[in-house]
């Protein structure tokens, strides 16, 4: 294993580009001293950003690029005007290269999936790549997929999402045997889509060595810790992360308000300052930004677009972590064991097809 990793951000990307991304990328680098960072975009925006964070300079370099993706673009236009010359391909192309462990960006989500399936391709066997994010739980974390990368699921692709989801939680939560469950809308075995009821049934005639399948889990188990890993098709599964954020956020506002409505209320905050301060901090998105493209032939953090310092922070050392605890060995290996007859060979060429 290599003594530094290597970090290729789209340093343009997201709604406040090399503010966030070259700050974010400091506050990273003083938590992981082995980090190096190849930063794309132009040049005469980065540069100035870089030359306030001396230590980061030293382990940087700049790569100019004239286009940058726009937040608003369609992925296909992306694709034409910025396919090659982007800032966000050229992230991405750094991980194809071998010039960079994995790729980082806060930009636009459909042109960042659209530009890794191309470039990157999917792994052998691996129809459609997932979207996976980090759900904080009652005991910890989980690791929720699909986020949105597609809509829509076959049985076996929800089979392909669970051995995504339990590499990853290998990998990431350091989880040696990841319990896995099948997001439904009761637990019964009868209840729900075919394709989710002949996906469990795939799962428990397996019994894969590397996670445990405990069967179908509803909405309100995620937040619950029951599972490690939570699997589910891109549209629900995307509706249940919108749904998360915005209940947070509420839950936050109205504790605002009430904390600053009575002389009594403002007392009883003060007194309880500690407590309020950590329930914050387990309600921030920022602590666990970072939506991780699986099943590509390399790794590609999707941030989001309007991430703080801190947050873009976070998901960099979410990246760090799953280089320095080899997750694309362990799909590798985890889905050899589901389909010994997909092959090791080259990228697929038809991952993307007429994009």
């Amino acid at each position: 294993m290599a003594d530094t990793v290597t970090i290729s951000v789209d340093a343009m990307g997201g709604d406040h580009g090399p503010a966030v991304t070259v700050a974010g990328s400091a506050a990273a680098l003083q938590r992981s001293p082995d980090l190096r960072f190849r930063f794309f975009g132009d040049q005469a925006v980065i540069g100035p950003a870089l030359a306030a964070h001396a230590e980061l300079a030293r382990v940087s370099d700049v790569q100019h690029c004239d286009i940058a993706v726009d937040m608003a673009e369609k992925p296909s236009q992306a694709l034409r005007r910025g396919r090659w010359k982007s800032g966000m391909w050229r992230t991405i192309e750094a991980v194809k290269k071998g010039e960079a462990d994995i790729a980082v960006s806060a930009g636009n989500t459909g042109a960042l999936m659209a530009m890794s399936r191309l470039c990157l391709r999917t792994m052998p066997g691996i129809d459609r790549p997932a979207l996976a994010g980090i759900w904080p739980t009652l005991t910890g974390e989980c690791i929720v997929l699909d986020l949105g990368a597609s809509i829509g699921a076959t049985a076996s692709e929800l089979v392909d999402y669970a051995i995504l989801g339990g590499a990853m939680a290998r990998a990431l939560l350091l989880k040696d045997r990841p319990k896995v469950g099948l997001l439904n809308i009761g637990v019964e075995e009868v209840k729900g889509l075919e394709e989710v009821r002949d996906a469990s049934k795939l799962l428990r005639e397996a019994n894969p060595p590397h996670l445990e399948y405990v069967g179908f889990i509803e909405g309100d188990d995620l937040g619950k810790g029951v599972v490690d890993v939570a699997v589910t098709e891109g549209f629900a599964g995307n509706i249940a992360l919108k749904t998360a954020e915005g209940t947070a956020r509420q839950i936050a506002e109205y504790l605002r308000q009430e904390m600053s409505r009575t002389l009594p209320a403002r007392l009883g905050y003060l007194l309880a300052r500690g407590a309020f301060a950590t329930l914050r901090e387990k309600l921030d998105p920022n602590r666990v930004n970072g939506a991780i493209m699986l099943g590509l032939n390399g790794i590609v953090i999707k941030s989001h677009g309007g991430a703080k310092v801190d947050g873009f922070c976070s998901a960099l050392l979410r990246g760090h972590a799953m280089v320095k605890n080899g997750l694309v060995a362990k799909i590798r290996q985890d889905h050899a064991y589901m389909h010994p007859d997909a092959g090791t060979g080259a990228d697929r060429a038809d991952a993307v097809g007429a994009v």
